[in-house]
């Protein structure tokens, strides 16, 4: 059998996915095992009239909010479906997972094990999709060329969703930093014609919706905050943390002083507007000046052979025809 399966690739491919299914059948029979316990006491839970037996956290049945329920999309209930099947979603670096997914834009409570669940599944999607592609042909390949690609497929499937979150961030953060000077050249004229800075922010706020709608988000967030009852310093730090912008968190730091100092708005805000216009006339300056050493590069890789070929062909011929024949003495 084992010299047939080692001849026949039809064999070979039905043996694994025995032994694939095997293992995958042991395993959902453990986790159903593992898992009594756990639906045990689900059901307790669910008993419970008001939620507050057996240490229920907020957002579970009978404490469960409108925002909750709102918040409750197709992702949040699969990754709640895959945790009460037994597979704890939870990453270990939580904390810094979840600032990570909040500056690319994502501050759901569930962003975390959404994101580890979409991990989990591209592991083992690509190395899938790439043998029914591999073995859909007349040819197939070896088994150290599958599992050789399958592996490099889960370590991509493993890499690519922080890749592509990282790059959300810093295109986020790129989109707050340029729109944050014409925010404050706003706020500016809105407190120097007589608005308070709540109502600043708030007017900012809806008229920065389609030019820079990230920061008019932090803006309207701000205003709701001290609508809600919070101070403004906690308002305020609350932006610097959602924002994740460096700049951002030294506004707020000197909208802080200037309040606790009694110093005037106007003109902290003139100040930063200032130096935020400079910042920016740098940043273009120094990608303008960075232009030709990244043209260069085309430009000795494609462009000099060509240019090099075209100047020396000439005389390359002219040597062949007549130099080279009177070297030799034809």
């Amino acid at each position: 059998m084992i010299e047939l399966a080692a001849q026949d690739p039809t064999i070979r491919i039905i043996m694994l996915l025995g032994v694939f299914g095997m293992v995958a059948g042991l395993s959902l029979l453990a986790l159903f095992y593992g898992n009594r316990r756990l639906a045990v006491r689900g059901q307790l839970e669910k008993l419970a009239p008001t939620g507050i037996m057996l240490g229920a956290r907020p957002g579970a049945a009978g404490t469960e909010s409108l925002r909750t329920r709102e918040g409750q999309t197709a992702w949040t209930k699969l990754a709640e479906a895959v945790e009460r099947a037994g597979l704890n979603l939870t990453d270990t670096k939580s904390e810094r997972l979840t600032s990570l997914l909040r500056q690319a834009g994502y501050p759901s409570p569930a962003a975390p094990r959404i994101f580890t669940l979409i991990r989990l599944a591209m592991i083992f999607a690509l190395p899938v999709l790439y043998v029914l592609l591999a073995f859909s042909g007349e040819d197939p390949p070896s088994f150290l060329r599958v599992y050789l690609m399958g592996s490099l497929l889960a370590l991509l499937g493993l890499y690519l969703p922080n890749l592509y979150i990282r790059a959300r961030a810093d295109r986020r953060k790129e989109a707050i930093i340029n729109g944050f000077p014409d925010c404050l050249d706003l706020m500016l004229v809105c407190v120097e014609s007589g608005l308070g800075l709540e109502a600043a922010m708030d007017r900012v706020g809806r008229e920065m919706v389609k030019s820079h709608p990230l920061v008019a988000e932090l803006l309207m967030i701000t205003v709701l905050q001290l609508r809600a009852g919070s101070t403004r310093d906690e308002a305020f730090r609350k932006l610097a943390e959602a924002s994740a912008v460096d700049e951002i968190r030294a506004f707020t730091t000197l909208i802080i002083q200037s309040d606790k100092l009694g110093t005037s708005v106007a003109s902290t805000l003139r100040v930063y507007a200032a130096e935020m216009r400079e910042r920016r006339q740098m940043r273009a300056e120094e990608k303008a000046h960075r232009l030709p050493v990244l043209i260069s590069i085309p430009l000795v890789a494609c462009m000099l052979p060509t240019m090099i070929g075209t100047l020396m062909l000439p005389a390359a011929v002219l040597m062949v025809r007549k130099i080279f024949p009177m070297m030799t003495g034809g």
